[in-house]
């Protein structure tokens, strides 16, 4: 298959660029995101870029080197395809090469490892070493939360256009603002339900991983992993779908964790609504509860150029429901915690 347009002039930009970092000093280095797993499989998810280790005499740790910058460090970073990595998760120890967009996701099976946060190691050819926390799903777990970010636990008050130049390139992350009652709303119902593991689903790049993490730990959000989206050109074209991204990461995880059900908390900016009620209509047993936060009449405007919300009550997808699932309609976390049944 012939890649695009897009795909072969990125391709042709890196192999110029990489020697010439490397002329400069710069060698490959890890960038860990948090994966997930249960007792039988584990998902491990990583990028591996350009790096100088020149900064390690400012920034002693990874995470001394990620925590205080601005994103756009993250998002300009310069990726590093099929660079060869040695990964091991509990007692297996697997060999495979990052993608041609420097990105590492590998499922490791037969690992050992017991349920809780337990950490991965990836070690780079070039003998730079990162460890990344995964969450191991106990047998007995039965309730997830999947959640948007932007506007669902994070506000904005931009146009969609410009959320991620904003978040990546200006706002550093201590200054962003959480949607109120969110982080008490997730908490709660992690008491409700103990173990229950919360994944951040957006169709932002992963580039801008390390800040929202920050803010989430700021907020006192639950720990999870993000699925998130490359921006790059892929092989089928210039732009990925952000809509089919969340269909196919939400389906993934209903067949992963199939005695699991889910809530699925988004807002009304977007599509998120109507992603929502079709994962009810084709996964039934999989859905707990919609829960929905109200955008008001600016934050409507900015997301999608009119001052109404996009999702219909009467979208006929919630006609082709097999059964109800609850809805829930509210501004904030606190108005949805009300809303929910105690149960």
């Amino acid at each position: 298959m012939v890649m695009p347009r897009g795909a072969r002039i990125e391709d042709a930009i890196n192999r110029v660029t990489i020697p010439r970092l490397r002329e400069a000093g710069q060698v490959p280095t890890i960038i860990p995101f948090t994966g997930y797993g249960s007792t039988s499989f584990v998902r491990v998810l990583a990028r591996a870029v350009m790096h100088d280790p020149a900064m390690e005499a400012t920034d002693r740790t990874r995470e001394g080197r990620l925590e205080g910058q601005r994103g756009w460090r993250n998002f300009l970073g310069t990726h590093v395809a099929m660079l060869p990595v040695e990964i091991t998760a509990g007692n297996v120890t697997v060999r495979t090469k990052s993608d041609r967009s420097g990105y590492i996701d590998v499922v490791i099976r037969k690992h050992g490892m017991q349920p809780g946060w337990q950490n991965v190691t990836i070690r780079a050819i070039s003998g730079d070493e990162a460890e990344t926390p995964v969450h191991i799903l106990a047998p007995d777990v039965r309730y997830g939360l999947i959640s948007d970010i932007d506007d669902t636990v994070m506000v904005t008050y931009l146009p969609r256009a410009l959320i991620a130049a904003w978040n990546t390139f200006v706002k550093h992350t201590s200054t962003r603002q959480p949607v109120p009652g969110m982080a008490e709303l997730y908490r709660d119902l992690q008491e409700r339900h103990p173990e229950m593991p919360v994944f951040y689903l957006s169709t932002g790049a992963w580039n801008v991983v390390p800040t929202l993490t920050r803010f989430l730990q700021t907020n006192n959000f639950p720990d999870g992993a993000m699925l998130m989206t490359d921006w790059g050109p892929t092989n089928t074209g210039w732009f990925r779908s952000g809509q089919e991204h969340k269909r196919t990461q939400m389906r993934r995880l209903a067949i992963e964790f199939p005695e699991i059900r889910w809530f699925l908390v988004g807002d009304d900016g977007q599509h998120d609504p109507t992603l929502y009620r079709e994962m009810a209509r084709d996964h039934p047993e999989h859905v707990l509860a919609i829960l929905i936060r109200q955008l008001n009449p600016t934050e409507q405007f900015l997301a999608h150029g009119t001052f109404d919300e996009l999702y219909r009550p009467d979208d006929p997808v919630a006609d082709e429901l097999d059964r109800p699932v609850p809805f829930l309609e509210a501004p904030d976390g606190f108005e949805l915690r009300r809303l929910l049944p105690e149960s």
